[in-house]
């Protein structure tokens, strides 16, 4: 099966899922409307793409993430267990579009680590939740699509800064990353992974 990892634009962004296309959340502070494309024009001019679209056969779009320099996020610094550091790049959603394909989610948080790292940034955060035992797949990566298991973050070496309730602010330094012991969900999407596809290697224009 063929797989692509296209970047995020103004002009791209298009192809996101329906719900991502014009939402500024995440641009946006409090009572204060922001403008996507107006966001995305100086974030590109000072960044380049923010984000990357997960596409299989046919172009089918199969998962989004978006992130970038945390400062270009306000609400980031509104919401529990933050702000973030401003020396982060931040994942602030990721839009998984099937369940039966969950090795996307992971292979979008990859390139954005990979990103990152190849910017030569010092770290990578978002929010994790606490979620109880037992939850469905369902509920952790399909209802919530801003925050993610603190236990998924943890298997890529995320670590988290604090915590308020069952939130966190979670962090991964990228000035030498260190290999993380593998529990049983990293075994899990291990085998996932090995069943289907290597994660693709996200290529900038």
């Amino acid at each position: 099966m063929a797989y692509r990892l296209s970047p995020v634009t103004r002009a791209s962004i298009e192809g996101a899922p329906a719900p991502c296309v014009d939402c500024v959340f995440w641009q946006s502070r409090s009572g204060r409307p922001a403008t996507k494309a107006r966001w995305a024009e100086r974030l590109e001019e000072d960044w380049g793409a923010w984000g990357t679209l997960y596409q299989g056969e046919g172009d089918r779009l199969l998962g989004f993430v978006q992130y970038g320099p945390a400062p270009q996020f306000p609400r980031a610094f509104e919401l529990p267990a933050g702000p973030p550091s401003s020396d982060a790049v931040l994942v602030t959603c990721a839009y998984l579009v099937d369940l039966s394909t969950p090795w996307v989610l992971q292979s979008l948080f990859l390139a954005a680590i990979g990103e990152a790292r190849d910017r030569g940034l010092k770290a990578i955060e978002t929010f994790g939740y606490r979620y109880p035992e037992g939850e469905s797949s369902y509920e952790r990566f399909l209802v919530h699509r801003t925050v993610f298991p603190s236990d998924f973050l943890a298997d890529f070496g995320f670590v988290a800064l604090r915590w308020e309730g069952d939130v966190c602010l979670a962090r991964l330094e990228l000035g030498g990353l260190q290999p993380v012991e593998e529990g049983p969900t990293a075994r899990a999407w291990r085998k996932v992974k090995e069943a289907f596809v290597p994660a693709p290697v996200p290529q900038r224009p």
